[in-house]
């Protein structure tokens, strides 16, 4: 068990809370009105509201109750109504949750906006617009998020024309010396186009800022470039077989086990599957083996932004994530895209003679602090990134959460935050390791906490390697017993989530059913983290907006899907 367990709730300080968990009734009863029906989802009840009641409902859970992480929203289109769904949780006690769903009529599909209450429902909100059609009233800037603004139709809507030609005409730039651009009449502003396709961006983002001398006035992050339809080619594949190839592709530094358990879990739920015990050491070892890959990307790609040259830095950390990669592929089988987990389970046990290959994770691990300690000679001991990184893309807590930041980036914000420990899953509620959080706020905080968790996942791989030594030969399960053909019953609704290595990666599935499920949302923490890169940017340089993106780790096939 981690050693940093935070205190538990005590039942009947907060609203709604008693001892053993949510009392859905009282929660409902002060929401009052607004609840006009109610549903059972698997893992939180869901309160069906007015559309034109969103505001206030959220309102009354945040600040009474205490729901102040809105984790994701999702929008879906039945045969007699759109849907939106706002997957609320509590920061300090994720296992309370709760679904605040919001119908809208077919011929007018209009929710009030909910982003005065959660600025994380920005992009959210504008996504459901782009993709299904829904129009939420009172939201700032309601347009397009990932397909671009002359784009016909909303592809995830039923009526929407696959066979109609799309005409995406070149057209004139809006003026970047716009007034609102401007500080006053002397500033002297400047539009400055960053990407799509820059070293500093990531990936395929393109970054529109607005200078004001040297100043950013303004910045918006442009996304969609990489927009891949993960999400429908989940809904058009069978939950047992042939989704669980796709989650690698979403977070590729690699992140793919992570990605996989995301979606394990959440199906697992759904069909009611118990993992083994082996299995879970299995998963956990793998998936802590993933997240120091790609932090370690994440900091050798970060010292090249910082620093603006292929320096050591990122040297050291290729070498020491190909050695992972190595560990890896004897176990998976692939370098990159593993498919290792199996709903029920993992594919297959460790590769054989597996003495010789747990010795080879024990030598990495055993090797990986004087590892560290040159990564700290090279980076944080260093005056050059110290005044690059110190009081620059300053994130502080309240601000984070309400954007739903949540992984290095919140836990960087003095956030403790994390779902290993606060909604346990895999092998991790058994084991001894501890949450990291920085209270600087800034980019440096952020690469410490990346950092020292690389410490702690090394921890963890070491007491999964012990376990897996001793373990008996004729207890090692590797999965459940699964049917080969999973039908979860007709409207079956689930939102579960892991720690990935970004944050939190969600996923709500609802089944029609068949053995595909009929909506397939994914949760990315790069898409809500990348939300607060004005909030850290403005009023700073143009080479602190570059460190501050880099500080966020994002990565652009998650932030899209």
């Amino acid at each position: 068990m981690s050693l940093e367990q935070p205190e538990p709730p005590t039942g009947g300080d907060e609203v709604g809370v008693t001892a053993d968990g949510l009392d859905y009734d009282e929660l409902a009863a002060l929401v009052g009105d607004n609840v006009i029906d109610r549903e059972q989802h698997v893992n939180a009840e869901g309160f069906v509201i007015r559309p034109d009641a969103v505001q206030d409902t959220l309102s009354t859970l945040r600040n009474e109750a205490g729901f102040d992480h809105c984790s994701a929203v999702t929008a879906q289109e039945y045969d007699d109504r759109f849907e939106s769904i706002y997957h609320l949780k509590k920061f300090d006690d994720p296992t309370q949750q709760l679904s605040v769903v919001v119908p809208t009529t077919k011929d007018d599909p209009v929710s009030e906006s909910a982003e005065p209450v959660f600025r994380t429902a920005d992009w959210h909100e504008r996504e459901a617009y782009d993709l299904v059609g829904i129009d939420y009233e009172g939201h700032p800037d309601l347009r397009r998020i990932l397909l671009p603004e002359t784009w016909q139709g909303h592809p995830l809507s039923k009526d929407y024309n696959q066979n109609q030609p799309q005409v995406v005409p070149l057209r004139e730039h809006a003026n970047p010396l716009e007034e609102d651009h401007s500080a006053g009449e002397d500033s002297d502003t400047m539009f400055v186009n960053i990407g799509p396709h820059h070293p500093a961006t990531h990936g395929v983002l393109h970054v529109k800022t607005v200078l004001d001398g040297e100043q950013i006035a303004d910045i918006e992050p442009d996304i969609g470039y990489l927009h891949r339809c993960e999400e429908q080619m989940c809904q058009q594949s069978t939950y047992r077989h042939q989704i669980m190839p796709y989650p690698d592709r979403w977070d590729y530094t690699p992140g793919g086990i992570l990605n996989e358990w995301a979606y394990a879990r959440a199906a697992e739920s759904m069909a009611d599957i118990t993992v083994p015990e082996y299995a879970q050491v299995l998963r956990t070892m793998s998936a802590e083996l993933t997240r120091i890959c790609a932090h370690l990307l994440a900091l050798g790609t970060f010292g090249l932004d910082v620093y603006g040259d292929f320096t050591a830095i990122f040297m050291y950390a290729v070498r020491d994530r190909e050695v992972i990669q190595n560990l890896l592929e004897d176990l998976t089988g692939q370098r990159l895209m593993f498919n290792y987990f199996r709903l029920g389970g993992v594919s297959w046990d460790l590769p054989e003679p597996r003495e010789e290959y747990l010795e080879d994770v024990r030598d990495f691990i055993d090797e990986l602090p004087e590892r560290l300690e040159e990564y700290h000679d090279l980076i944080t001991g260093n005056e050059i990134f110290q005044i690059r990184c110190i009081d620059t893309g300053v994130l502080p807590p309240e601000v984070a959460k309400n954007y739903g930041a949540t992984g290095p980036v919140a836990r960087g914000s003095g956030i403790d935050y994390d779902l290993r420990r606060d909604d346990p899953y895999g092998y991790y509620d058994e084991l001894d390791w501890d949450v990291v959080t920085q209270d600087g706020c800034d980019n440096y905080a952020r690469v410490l906490v990346r950092m020292r968790e690389v410490e702690e996942s090394a921890k963890i791989i070491s007491q999964c390697v012990d376990l897996l030594e001793e373990w008996p030969e004729d207890d090692r399960d590797i999965q459940a017993n699964v049917p080969r053909t999973l039908r979860p019953d007709e409207d079956k609704e689930v939102y579960e989530a892991v720690e990935g290595a970004k944050g939190e990666l969600g996923i709500y599935m609802r089944s029609d059913g068949t053995d595909k499920p009929a909506r397939f949302k994914i949760r990315s923490p790069c898409f809500s983290n990348l939300q607060t890169l004005p909030e850290m940017s403005e009023g700073e340089y143009i080479p602190d907006m570059v460190a501050s993106l880099g500080s966020l780790d994002i990565v652009l096939g998650e932030v899209d899907r």
